[in-house]
């Protein structure tokens, strides 16, 4: 059994920073390729950021590149999150995903966790 636990979501006002982090605990072989996506109220599942299982090649949604930065934490199978300049848009329940390969496609991670609400407001 596989299991992903996120932290570090909360309130925070426009132009503030937060970090999530998520780590991978249960059945671990190997190191995962890894992942972020989002989901606002009414809205589709969107990626946000992923990096594969080296960690050395990362992917980031349009909306995000330049203010988001994920990374390996000191674990092998855990990662950051580091979300920068932060806009009302930003607004979501933020999950993690785990699986064999890197992608934006949600279908591709067979691990998630429960998600951690982010919201950016005055």
């Amino acid at each position: 059994q596989v299991q992903l636990v996120e932290s570090g979501g909360g309130l925070v006002q426009p132009g503030g920073s937060l970090r999530l982090s998520c780590a991978v605990s249960g059945r671990t072989n190997s190191a995962y390729a890894m992942a972020w996506f989002r989901q606002a109220p009414g809205k589709f599942r969107e990626f946000v950021a992923a990096l594969n299982w080296s960690g050395r090649n990362k992917y980031y949604a349009d909306a995000v590149r330049g203010r988001f930065s994920i990374s390996r934490g000191n674990g092998e199978n855990t990662v950051q999150l580091q979300m920068n300049s932060l806009k009302p848009e930003d607004t979501a329940v933020y999950y993690c995903a785990a699986g064999e390969f890197s992608d934006s496609d949600p279908r591709t991670y067979a691990y998630w966790g429960q998600g951690t609400q982010v919201t950016v407001s005055l």
